[in-house]
Parts: structure tokens; sequence; C-alpha cells
């Protein structure tokens, strides 16, 4: 049986919804996105020196790296390797084969959509929430992430309710010291609005600034149907 949970068509109205984060040093705690009051799980890790200096390498290579794969568990470490021209004893491309196939058996499905690049800017500079059920992101360079606890934000304020305004303005956070931020290395697993009963209480986040002389390198892995 397939455990990904499958949306429902309509939201639940009246109902109040907690949502909270988990996070460990275990990738076991990714499980935890299983839990319903968890909309985020996080295995905090850190990147090992090598690793860290393959991903320095591959980014002064390739400035404007943009892969986009729908790849299987099996073929995705191969499938990197070629793209980028790497050896087989390339940590980043296992890893994140190591990544995908933690993905897929998590939950039940047998491929991943899969975008590896390199981001000079910011890909979405404004909170939001997904339209997926769930997606897996890390960054191996750069800096992570950005997300507001549940109970910190006034939903009303995202997309169009912000009236054009920028976060720090639109009322959509009660205090900037509410931004979480996932470090380098972290793997996230984020709940979006399409996850069984979880209609109004999809991870609000968002693209962090980035450094002009430090680019961020991101790999994000979606549910492939």
């Amino acid at each position: 049986m397939n455990r990904l949970p499958t949306p429902h068509a309509e939201p639940r109205v009246g109902s109040t919804l907690s949502r909270f984060p988990t996070s460990g040093e275990e990738p076991s705690i990714l499980a935890g996105i299983f839990t319903e009051s968890v909309n985020i799980a996080v295995w905090r890790r850190a990147l090992t020196e090598q690793l860290r200096t393959e991903v320095s390498d591959l980014v002064s290579r390739f400035p404007s790296l943009a892969l986009s794969r729908t790849v299987s568990p099996e073929h995705v470490q191969q499938d990197i390797r070629a793209s980028l021209g790497v050896a087989e004893d390339n940590l980043l491309s296992r890893d994140i084969a190591f990544l995908a196939e933690m993905f897929c058996d998590l939950l039940d499905v047998r491929r991943v959509g899969l975008r590896l690049s390199v981001l000079n800017s910011a890909m979405c500079p404004k909170f939001h929430v997904d339209r997926v059920a769930c997606r897996l992101i890390t960054s191996y360079q750069g800096i992570g992430t950005e997300w507001l606890p549940h109970d910190a934000v006034d939903r009303s304020k995202l997309g169009l309710g912000s009236g054009g305004l920028p976060d720090h303005e639109s009322g959509l956070y009660r205090s900037a010291r509410h931004i979480e931020r996932l470090a380098v290395g972290d793997v996230a697993i984020m709940k979006g609005e399409l996850w069984e009963n979880n209609e109004g209480a999809g991870l609000v986040h968002r693209s962090p600034s980035i450094s002009n002389d430090t680019p961020r390198l991101m790999l994000s892995l979606d549910v492939a149907r």
C-alpha cells in the first residue's frame, strides 16, 4: 500500500489546526512527517569536509547549474555523474542517490522529481506554501531555506493577501525572531497543502537572500506520479 496520503477534495472548514516541527540527528527523524501535528521534519547533519570541497569545485565549474530530472533511485547516481562528468567515487552523486532512495522508501514510491540547482538569487523570495503533498530539500552550499512556525503565521497575508507589501511589512508574521532557517547539510521534509488533513497548514517557507560571493547549491525531491 502506498504510504503517501491522498489529499481531500474539500478543505476542513472551521477546524483549528496545530502544527509543529520535529528534528533530530538521525535520518529516522524524517519518518516524523507522518505524525499529523508535524509539518516539517528535519534531519540535522554536518557535511564532511571532502563533500564540501567537491561541492565548491562543482559550483565553480557549473555556476549556472540547473538539473531537472524524473528518476528512479537505482539510476539517479549514474544520471548525476553523467550529467556533471564526475567520477564514480563522487560523494555528491552518492549522497543524492542516498536521499532519493530514502525518500522513495519512506513514501513508498518508485520515482522522484529531482532538481539540483546553483542559485545566485532567491528563487522564491516571499513566504509561501507549496501545492504539493510534501517535498524534501537540502542545501549543500550557501544558506538554507527559511520557514515560519505554524502558530506565528497570519495566513490571510500570504499571496495576494499581502497587498503587494514585502513580508516584513504585510503582517504575515509577528516578529523576525520567528523566522527559522535550515543549516547547510540539513535534510528537511516539508508538508504542503495537498497532504491529507493538512489543508491550511502547509509549511510557510521562502528562499533566503543569497550572498554574491557564496552561491547556493540546493537539492529538492518531489513525488513523481
